[in-house]
């Protein structure tokens, strides 16, 4: 016979049926709520690899015509499956730039020699998490 979620078993004290009672649930509810918390605690540190600063900065203008390029990101980036490239403004095509050992974990570098004019950084940054993230750096060079 079922009582009050309990089930009585011959005149024999009550045994937990297969409801819980409200202590039960009060404990075992906020345990579960926290280990759910922790197991994605990992998960979300894991973040997009953001820009943090890059040389040249945006709208900079440097002096060339042999320029540093060096990108600097919040978390580890993959290098080798991450691009970096410089492109003439206008539509004029590539500039020949050359990849250099990645400096940090958290870096992509390069160098080029450019002629005065306008140019753009375009870079594309594989996160270890395996998150991609792109973007332009806009620079002049005189």
């Amino acid at each position: 016979m079922v009582m009050g979620g309990f089930r009585i078993v011959s005149g024999a004290a009550p045994v937990a049926g297969s409801r819980m009672n409200g202590v039960t649930a009060k404990r075992v509810v906020p345990a579960l709520l926290l280990g759910c918390f922790v197991l994605a605690l990992p998960r979300l540190a894991l973040a997009h690899a953001l820009l943090e600063s890059s040389t040249p900065v945006a709208h900079a203008t440097v002096h060339g015509p042999n320029v540093v390029i060096e990108l600097r990101f919040n978390s580890r980036v993959d290098s080798q499956h991450s691009t970096l490239s410089i492109e003439a403004a206008g539509g004029s095509g590539p500039a020949e730039m050359v990849r250099d050992a990645q400096h940090t974990e958290t870096s992509l570098n390069g160098h080029a020699t450019l002629r005065p004019g306008n140019y753009v950084i375009q870079w594309q940054a594989l996160s270890t998490d395996g998150h991609i993230t792109r973007g332009e750096i806009p620079f002049s060079v005189q």
